[in-house]
């Protein structure tokens, strides 16, 4: 979603190296990111060189269990820890979800008083990256912190919240580099997600505030997803908003409903909802979301998708050291003379997200996707993608490894454009077919 920016808001096109409205800030993050890459490394080489002792061997395995089974089924976690202890073990947290394959930190817990057990989480980490054909205005390198977030939850009692707070980066395949002090500053601000839930009955709860969306397979951060970089479908998709949600589970089925401002647009005109059915390794999802009006209002964050509606199936296979997801995706922005989109048009995409757990805390993620839209530059189609009627596919490949709160991984990306208008496309003139990049992350979950 945040990807967008590139096509839609005039001011990414010259992609400026100091952000005029945060610049101060630009310098420090940077060295802040370089730093964190160099003590991870260090500590990655330190790691290798004096070996692990048969106890970390069984720690990393706990954690790969959680990784493989989603944060979202906790109970099933650390069954390694467990059978050694006749005291069950802390368990990862649930929010902020995660794919696989990097598992959050065992949460510290502390009594707030009046509010009860709190538990807090964090990540700290920095990133580097290369690519050939860079945009205009934009560089073949850059170095910048990722991560740098606290997450503040109470996940017990009737009245409990979530809190996600601090900087981040969105970066994404297709689209120019944008920096985390920028990305702070014109997409979701220092607390990106923040919601009060009402858990009303065991199955039942109701969210209010900044929620992180219903749509798409991918979530939004770095360290949620298998790969570093979202992809070229989640470029059609948006990433929090603001409204109600709605959640049950009936057995095998849950279902959520949510009344919100779609792409970050503060008019709240959106219908979304997802139903999900899962059993064993299998969970199998319908996701639908759709603007219900109409919005003039585009920023950064609020892209001409804001207008339109947009369709998932999604399918998830988690068993052992393998998460395979497979979906497919589908789009439409209508005609809408009185916002600016003279003759609409609709996107139709899929992907493969699959990733596999080794030993000793290394995994091997890989991606792959393709997209293509409708209409062109001739009768005044809105453009989606790579101009009117374009299209594209990517391949990512991203090596992990983890070690209690330590990770390091790397992402290697190619993504091609097709049928595209010349001027949208990679390079300075946006004339260039393809587009290859590579990156590296690394950092602490604690």
């Amino acid at each position: 979603m945040a990807a967008l920016s590139r096509l839609y808001a005039p001011e990414t096109e010259t992609l400026p190296g100091k952000d005029e409205l945060t610049g101060h800030m630009t310098k420090p993050i940077r060295v802040l990111g370089v730093l964190i890459l160099v003590v991870s490394i260090e500590g990655l080489l330190c790691t290798a060189l004096r070996g692990q002792s048969s106890s970390d061997n069984n720690t990393t395995a706990a954690s790969q269990n959680t990784s493989q089974t989603g944060t979202a089924s906790p109970a099933t976690a650390a069954p390694a820890a467990q059978a050694a202890s006749s005291t069950p073990a802390p368990q990862p947290l649930p929010t902020p979800a995660m794919t696989g394959p990097l598992s959050t930190a065992v949460p510290t817990t502390f009594d707030a008083g009046p509010l009860g057990k709190l538990e807090v989480t964090g990540i700290l980490s920095g990133m580097a990256d290369w690519q050939d054909d860079p945009a205009l205005g934009d560089e073949p390198t850059h170095l910048d912190i990722s991560n740098g977030q606290i997450f503040l939850q109470k996940t017990t009692g009737v009245v409990q919240f979530y809190l996600q707070a601090g900087a981040y980066n969105i970066p994404a395949l297709g689209t120019p580099y944008l920096s985390t002090s920028r990305t702070l500053s014109d997409f979701y601000g220092p607390l990106p997600v923040g919601f009060l839930k009402i858990q009303a009955t065991k199955n039942f709860s109701i969210m209010i505030g900044q929620l992180p969306t219903l749509i798409g397979a991918e979530y939004t951060f770095t360290f949620e997803n298998m790969n570093i970089e979202r992809g070229l479908l989640w470029n059609q998709e948006n990433a929090v908003n603001r409204g109600v949600q709605l959640n049950d589970t009936f057995g095998h089925l849950t279902a959520s409903l949510s009344w919100n401002d779609g792409f970050y647009s503060n008019r709240y005109t959106w219908i979304s909802g997802t139903l999900s059915y899962s059993k064993g390794a299998n969970t199998l999802a319908v996701v639908a979301g759709g603007n219900a009006g109409h919005t003039v209002f585009r920023t950064l964050a609020t892209p001409v998708q804001n207008n339109g509606s947009i369709y998932n199936l999604i399918y998830t296979y988690t068993k052992g050291p393998w998460i395979i997801q497979p979906y497919f995706q589908y789009t439409d922005v209508p005609t809408d003379a009185a916002i600016g989109v003279v003759r609409g048009a609709s996107t139709s995409g899929g992907a493969l997200l699959l990733d596999y757990n080794f030993k000793h805390g290394i995994s091997l993620a890989g991606r792959g996707e393709y997209i293509s839209s409708t209409g062109n530059a001739s009768d005044g189609a809105v453009n989606l993608i790579f101009g009117p009627g374009s299209g594209g596919w990517s391949l990512t490949l991203t090596p992990t490894y983890q070690n209690k709160g330590f990770f390091a991984r790397a992402d290697l990306s190619f993504a091609q454009a097709v049928s595209y208008t010349p001027g949208d496309a990679f390079g300075p003139q946006g004339i260039n077919r393809a587009q290859a990049r590579a990156m590296i992350e690394a950092g602490f979950m604690f």
